[in-house]
């Protein structure tokens, strides 16, 4: 009798250790799926789809539509680009109207692809701006009408716009037109002119 209560006491310490280990298993499935879920809405809120106001500048949008204000307008510079200012005549006004040209349509959205800093210090968004498949931070670079700056730390498309910049010097392109080149980068002519 004595060997048929060890035995019950037995089975009933493992059914409880194998449901105390079922559980931890659930749980632990549970939280793989929930951090799982949670990488993919991630990923997802790194595009935004808006459309543009107006452009500012040759590294400057307005656009309407961000997601934490979707009907107020909000201030957007493009990442990894320097444009001229306009006090660098013609360069500043070119600079701003290719942008305008390569964003054509105002009615068809923009992507705005953001980098591990979203914001600078006034508050503006740090993006990347696609149209069509296309770069446009790159685009404006590689026709010359501005300047390839890396700022940490958003580095995902430096090599691009380095290229985009060493193949407009090549040709000669805008800013580095050696009959007319650009005299001061913009953020010195910015630091001189203040």
């Amino acid at each position: 009798m004595r060997i048929k209560i060890l035995f019950t006491q037995g089975c009933k310490n493992a059914k409880s250790f194998f449901e105390v280990w079922v559980r931890k298993i659930v749980l632990f499935g549970c939280l793989l799926l929930l951090v799982s879920c949670q990488a993919n809405n991630q990923a997802a809120s790194n595009l935004v789809e808006v459309k543009v106001a107006r452009v500012v500048s040759g590294q400057s949008l307005e656009v309407v539509g961000m997601a934490e204000q979707p009907n107020l307008i909000s201030r957007v510079r493009l990442v990894g680009i320097d444009a001229p200012d306009f006090g660098q005549r013609p360069w500043g006004e070119e600079s701003r109207q290719v942008l305008a040209t390569l964003i054509g349509d105002q009615e068809k959205p923009v992507i705005l692809e953001f980098d591990l800093e979203a914001k600078d210090q006034i508050g503006r968004t740090l993006a990347y701006v696609w149209r069509d498949q296309q770069l446009l931070n790159e685009e404006v670079v590689k026709q010359g009408y501005a300047i390839f700056v890396g700022r940490s730390p958003n580095h995902k498309y430096d090599q691009r716009l380095e290229r985009a910049q060493q193949w407009a010097r090549l040709m000669g392109k805008g800013i580095w037109n050696p009959e007319n080149p650009l005299r001061l980068p913009p953020a010195e002519f910015r630091r001189r002119n203040l």
